[in-house]
């Protein structure tokens, strides 16, 4: 669907300053869209952005790519809270990503000064690597069961006697 067509989620809390605006705009026009934007389907009809903000920002007359999930109010603003986060905390191999990165090239400026900077870490007051403490991440336990249906009927079925008597379910089709 046309970027613009997509809400933009009303708690967004992400900024993209100009260099990444840059760097997104020459990903986009060297590469393409090679992730889909993610969305959940409003009362109304319409789609709401959980993640893609800029992408559907900058491309507003572009075919975007759409994954919609299925999220209730509270699951959007969860997502919106986490997804890039959690992506932060990985950990970086740092001969893998020099070896990648000499494999790399582009014509965008923009995108070169992002990749050029992507080596550089931060560093403490003696020049040496700084290692900040670790985030500790508390999992709750979830409970959950998947039952396979014969057809669609038989799962809005199980669906809607579930809800009713109170437990939280969502519909998933392989």
């Amino acid at each position: 669907m046309k970027a613009a067509e997509l809400r933009p989620h009303p708690g967004n809390w992400r900024l993209h300053p100009k260099g990444q605006q840059d760097a997104l705009r020459g990903v986009l026009a060297e590469i393409g869209y090679a992730d889909a934007l993610v969305a959940r389907e409003l009362a109304d009809g319409s789609l709401e952005l959980i993640d893609g903000h800029l992408r559907a920002e900058i491309t507003p007359d572009v075919e975007v790519p759409v994954l919609v999930v299925d999220l209730d109010d509270d699951e959007a603003a969860k997502l919106l809270a986490v997804h890039d986060p959690l992506a932060g905390l990985a950990e970086t191999n740092e001969p893998a990503l020099a070896a990648l990165l000499q494999q790399v090239e582009t014509e965008s400026a923009a995108l070169k000064e992002m990749l050029d900077g992507m080596l550089r870490l931060p560093t403490d007051s003696n020049g040496g690597l700084h290692e900040g403490p670790k985030p500790e991440i508390q999992l709750t336990d979830t409970y959950q069961v998947v039952i396979d249906c014969r057809d669609e009927a038989e799962q809005q079925e199980l669906y809607e006697r579930l809800t009713t008597e109170g437990f939280k379910c969502r519909l998933l089709t392989l």
